[in-house]
């Protein structure tokens, strides 16, 4: 017998999208309306866009994992592990949680935030050698593996290896690795002053993009303005060029060119989380497709937003647009499902979300910076200024403020001492160890697995 009386209300995910959704339910709902319950591996939302200062040193960890616990009155249950299923018409949500056990959740309505995974290609090698920039534990793998790479090629005898470690490849030309190429360069560039018997003109930066311009989104003169700043910095550009196939001490480029390098830093784009997939629903481009309230047609109580949906972008105007994956509209997105779950729940009308872009932020390090906000181009110093003041509001709890703000003037005084916290004493860890992307299963295998343990009369 069923004895549970209040809707359940099952959110997945906790990025940008999800954790504003449970913070408004939290807000709007009072306890009797509605029970609620959070999928995450981790009790804690990372601010994505400050990643590449984790990997450079410039941030701690710990400064940009806003834990759930503390910045809410949490009457919200979070279940410890991911989504692998979904079961719409048996309204079941099938989880693997961080000990590997597998377990069913009923729900009345599903918040799907999945958020997106690396997108990668068949490249010979890619997902054996390079290294992903998409989770916490990837940026401080990263960053101990730079700074490791001065360390042996500091110490090495042999002139062809240390060149080899002293030479860095980023593919990329989006914000993830045009900012991850910039901050580690600082970091190369700074931390080379501390080892004497290295020759700072050996350290190469390579960033890499199948695409003819850097940023298309800032529009010509900034992506240009961007491209000039990493070039003065000795950052070799080559746009409209690929990686062929990725070796452990060496990556050849489609433009036939091979280069001798240790670190290969893949920040290629991403597609929606392999979750999606599972639930035999329309797609486009590989996220759900679901209606401007983002609701998933034909299935009652069934949301889905961020990377992992094609939110019709309605401020745009044209037909089939669609919301770029990026954390503004995340967000936004996250607060406007829950408001609809809410209308639904008290009977009334659910709106269409409509947000028009702010701007664009791109931290280059230092003083260096592009920004756009609310299309007025901004460079250097003023740029550095929005970019910052943007990611420091947008931290969703004063103890994050407070550690962010703390690691800028401490970076900026007394800058960085270098050193690794043990992360690649053991097993470098690469994107195969990161995306596991065969953890998740078919529409058929759910339906079995839900039909098997009594969720469905027969």
């Amino acid at each position: 017998m069923n004895t549970v009386t209040r809707p359940r209300i099952l959110v997945v995910g906790a990025g940008f999208a999800g954790v504003e959704c449970v913070r408004r339910l939290e807000r709007k709902l009072s306890p009797h309306e509605a029970d609620v319950t959070l999928v995450t591996p981790f009790a804690y939302q990372l601010y994505l866009p400050l990643l590449p200062q984790v990997a450079s040193g410039v941030l701690t960890p710990q400064s940009i994992a806003l834990s759930l616990r503390r910045s809410q009155k949490y009457r919200t249950r979070i279940i410890p592990g991911g989504a692998i299923g979904v079961d719409l018409k048996a309204k079941v949500c099938v989880i693997r949680t961080i000990t590997d056990q597998i377990v069913d959740e009923p729900y009345d309505y599903i918040v799907l935030a999945p958020g997106s995974v690396t997108r990668t290609f068949d490249i010979p090698g890619l997902t054996d050698n390079a290294f992903g920039m998409k989770t916490l534990a990837e940026a401080a793998y990263i960053r101990d593996h730079v700074i490791s790479q001065l360390d042996l090629a500091d110490a090495s005898q042999d002139p062809a290896e240390r060149a080899s470690r002293l030479q860095f490849v980023v593919v990329g030309g989006g914000y993830a690795g045009t900012e991850t190429a910039a901050c580690l360069q600082r970091l190369t560039h700074a931390a080379v002053k501390r080892y004497p018997r290295l020759d700072p003109g050996l350290i190469k930066w390579h960033l890499i993009d199948i695409a003819p311009k850097l940023m298309p989104e800032l529009g010509e003169k900034l992506g240009r303005s961007a491209q000039e700043i990493l070039r003065r910095r000795g950052i070799e550009v080559s746009l409209g060029v690929s990686i062929e196939k990725a070796g452990p001490t060496e990556v050849t480029f489609t433009d036939g060119r091979v280069v001798p390098t240790r670190t290969l830093i893949w920040t290629a784009g991403v597609v929606a989380s392999p979750l999606i997939a599972t639930l035999g629903a329309e797609t486009v481009k590989g996220r759900l497709a679901v209606t401007a309230e983002m609701c998933l047609p034909n299935h009652d109580g069934v949301f889905a937003l961020g990377d992992s949906a094609a939110v019709p972008d309605l401020a745009k105007g044209q037909d089939g647009a669609v919301c770029p994956p990026t954390a503004q509209h995340a967000m936004r997105q996250g607060r406007h499902v829950a408001e609809n779950i809410v209308a639904t729940l008290r009977n009334q009308p659910m709106r269409p979300y409509v947000h028009k872009d702010l701007g664009l932020v791109v931290d280059l390090g230092g003083k260096d910076a592009v920004s756009k906000p609310l299309g007025v181009e901004l460079r250097g110093v003023p740029a550095q200024a929005v970019a910052r003041g943007y990611h420091w509001s947008a931290l969703r709890t004063n103890v994050a403020k407070a550690r962010v703000m703390t690691n800028w003037l401490l970076n900026a005084v007394a800058g960085d001492d270098f050193v690794r916290t043990g992360f690649q004493a053991r097993k470098p860890a690469k994107l195969k160890d990161f995306e596991y992307t065969d953890a998740y299963m078919t529409p058929e295998e759910v339906r079995a697995h839900v039909e098997g343990t009594g969720r469905i009369e027969s």
